[in-house]
């Protein structure tokens, strides 16, 4: 990644977007976008970055953030996350993942802009299971067929649960602690990929460090994974809060998968910064391919030293 590059941030006010503001501000003119004014001024206080008002599902509001700072790269975080508001509320999800993807990915193209990064999910990986992980898919479909036709390049990184996230079940836990002193999950058999927004403001960096490689793919850390109810076991023994499972959620399983079915044969593992990684594109490989589908279930598991470790590590922003 060269230095001095103007890059603007999707969705730049939430968790991820003022984590990648900290570390990239230092050698890069970063501009964070969000149309939620309170936390644009919230975010410009922590990071020290400029923050503008940005609605990706308004075709103007991006037109207008790109034509004014010119951005060579944009980090597109901006997204409607909520699984069980996807389900009652599609619209939205769709005008904001799909809709929106499509409004950065074509001003994008026409402005000339260098490279996008678009921040995806392991909801996308086959079966989906949700309305956002059906969206997220697009998105992550979109770019990858985008890339090579025009001179911008697409690529995307798929996450799992960044702790501490806004809908990440850490902080609802905490909620239902300080407010009852008693947890309610709808899952403690289900097994879900975690780790730190460092972490994943670290992959996303990675991704636009090796563009090279990178354009028209899709990056992956190889993550690990805990179940529901060994993280409350390890809450419950850290905080004394006891916890008892409830009703099921709209658009839960229980698994989730890195590497989907069928999507095994269009990805290979790489290391990039001595981590192993998964590169999925889906135009094909010439590379051997993952012999199998990779899930919350197959993954190593975090120990309860690293499940602690990210309990106890709410950030400060």
């Amino acid at each position: 990644m060269k230095s001095e590059l103007n890059i603007l941030v999707t969705g730049g006010s939430g968790f991820l977007g003022k984590e990648l503001a900290m570390k990239l501000r230092s050698s890069n003119e970063v501009i964070l976008g969000s149309r939620n004014n309170g936390l644009n001024r919230l975010a410009a206080e922590i990071t020290g970055c400029e923050t503008i008002p940005l609605d990706i599902t308004s075709l103007d509001s991006v037109k207008d953030a790109v034509s004014r700072y010119k951005p060579e790269v944009i980090i597109h975080a901006a997204a409607t996350k909520y699984v069980d508001l996807s389900e009652t509320q599609p619209f939205e999800c769709i005008d904001v993942n799909i809709l929106g993807s499509e409004n950065v990915a074509r001003v994008s193209i026409d402005s000339g802009v260098e490279t996008v990064i678009g921040i995806s999910t392991d909801k996308t990986a086959a079966p989906v299971g949700n309305i956002y992980g059906h969206t997220k898919a697009i998105m992550e479909r979109l770019f990858s067929g985008l890339d090579g036709i025009a001179d911008t390049s697409f690529s995307c990184v798929r996450f799992g649960n960044i702790a501490w996230s806004t809908g990440s079940v850490f902080p609802i836990w905490k909620r239902m602690m300080e407010t009852n002193n008693l947890i309610e999950t709808t899952g403690p058999n289900m097994r879900r990929f975690f780790f730190s927004v460092s972490e994943a403001s670290d992959l996303v960096i990675r991704c636009l460090n090796n563009q090279n490689e990178l354009k028209g793919r899709i990056l992956s850390q190889k993550m690990k994974s805990a179940q529901v109810s060994d993280l409350l076991d390890v809450w419950k023994a850290h905080y004394g809060t006891e916890w008892k499972e409830v009703e099921k959620r709209a658009g839960d399983k229980e698994d989730e998968y890195l590497i989907g079915i069928l999507e095994n044969k269009t990805t290979y593992v790489k290391s990039f910064d001595n981590l192993e990684h998964f590169v999925i594109d889906f135009k094909g490989i010439s590379e051997p391919y993952v012999k199998e589908p990779f899930s919350s279930k197959e993954a190593e598991r975090l120990s309860r030293e690293e499940m602690l470790d990210l309990i106890t590590s709410e950030p400060k922003q």
